[in-house]
């Protein structure tokens, strides 16, 4: 339950972000940007759906994701680096050692970091348990599902 009211913190909740001291993005990771809409469905005895606008920058070793509601409300920042992750939500920061780590707090799973960006990128990756399917790829929709380990994960992504 008390993953469930993290997730609905994040997703929920109008944060204003203050200035940043975590885990910073280079310029040149700003070639490696990604917008549009995500959904996260988590298929647990009382499965768990989420949504939200994001935008992304930087690739698996350094970057930031930014989440906002349909209207525009920003629901958190995730920072990462090679040493650290950071998740802020309004005043709210707290650090993980890694995004596995920060993903695992507020979704009770690691989500495949490593992997999204090579399939934003058009690109297969092999990751035990999840496969990506990437055939609307060029229309701009990748879905992923991981079948295992449990509990089962469904990650759509619709790019803008």
């Amino acid at each position: 339950m008390r993953r469930r009211a993290w997730i609905a913190a994040l997703m929920g909740a109008g944060l204003m972000v203050g200035c940043a001291t975590g885990p910073t993005v280079t310029p040149a990771d700003i070639d490696n940007r990604w917008s549009g809409r995500l959904a996260l469905t988590i298929q647990e005895d009382t499965p768990q759906h989420f949504s939200a606008l994001f935008d992304l920058q930087g690739h698996p070793g350094a970057g930031e994701i930014r989440l906002t509601s349909p209207f525009g409300q920003l629901l958190g920042i995730a920072r990462w680096s090679a040493s650290e992750a950071e998740l802020i939500r309004g005043n709210d920061r707290q650090r993980y050692a890694n995004m596995d780590d920060l993903t695992t707090a507020l979704t009770g799973t690691a989500l495949p970091m490593s992997a999204l960006f090579q399939w934003l990128n058009g690109q297969p990756a092999t990751l035990d348990g999840w496969q990506a399917d990437l055939s609307r790829h060029a229309d701009g929709r990748i879905q992923a599902q991981r079948f295992e380990p449990t509990p089962r994960v469904q990650l759509r992504l619709v790019m803008q």
